[in-house]
């Protein structure tokens, strides 16, 4: 917990400006953006118009977006951060050994964020060329936001937490938003998909964040045991069968964990 006096509530204030943006809501206005993070809708103003000035949004006839200079900020992680950097080329190999298209994420929150990804090479695989479109419609870019509990990754990171941790997430983030028809929104039931990860050490999700996509998820691991992030797979729904799986697609991930088992 950080000191009253070592607080800065202009910063925290601006921040949350920032993060009021969505991709649902892309363009805001102070009376929005005030409603969105608590503010009076004077001091939404000021930080509005602070943001603006320092470059990191764009305005027009009282709305506002963010400006392309809000990349820096994500840009200096992905530069200077240690795991993105770790990650990257084991995701590479994994892409190619898989010949699928690999992400590693972080748990932030009710969301989890991609700090790395790698496709299959162009043309190796056919079938890639007719399921892209939908297989692959998001969640591929870095620093993109998932609902964790509507994907691989994400209930593989719940996973890791400890049981009191997890009671306390589904407090804190119920009701669990339904994204498809799949996805599963019972807090009860999420916690045994949960617990039944915990217990294989691997998640699959299918079309639950997304129509047509199906993912395997692993957690990668410290030397003290601890889940620092999450790699997945997505791939089609017959590579996901106990065959496949427990032949082809498990054991690349897990052979990924272990390579970097001593690095993170």
């Amino acid at each position: 917990m950080i000191a009253h006096a070592d607080y800065i509530a202009g910063l925290a204030k601006g921040l949350a400006v920032l993060e009021s943006f969505s991709p649902e809501r892309q363009r805001l206005n102070a009376s929005q953006v005030a409603e969105r993070t608590g503010l009076s809708r004077a001091a939404a103003r000021r930080q509005l118009l602070t943001l603006e000035h320092l470059g990191y949004l764009e305005s027009q006839d009282g709305q506002f977006w963010l400006a392309p200079k809000v990349l820096r900020l994500a840009g200096a992680y992905l530069r200077s951060a240690r795991l993105p950097r770790l990650l990257q080329p084991v995701l590479d190999r994994l892409a190619l050994a898989t010949d699928e298209a690999c992400s590693a994420v972080v748990l932030d929150g009710a969301q989890v964020v991609i700090v790395a990804r790698s496709m299959p090479a162009a043309g190796r695989n056919p079938a890639h060329a007719r399921s892209a479109p939908m297989q692959f419609a998001q969640g591929l870019h870095l620093g993109a936001r998932l609902a964790a509990h509507a994907t691989s990754t994400g209930r593989m990171l719940l996973a890791c937490l400890r049981p009191r941790d997890l009671s306390t997430w589904l407090n804190e983030h119920s009701p669990l938003a339904r994204l498809t028809a799949h996805t599963t929104t019972d807090p009860k039931a999420l916690r045994r998909l949960v617990e039944q990860a915990r217990l294989s050490d691997h998640c699959v999700a299918h079309e639950e964040h997304e129509l047509g996509v199906h993912a395997l998820a692993v957690p990668v691991r410290n030397l003290a045991g601890e889940a620092v992030a999450a790699l997945n797979v997505v791939t089609r729904p017959e590579r996901l069968q106990p065959g496949p799986l427990e032949r082809e697609l498990l054991p690349a991930l897990q052979a990924a964990t272990r390579e970097l088992l001593a690095q993170v």
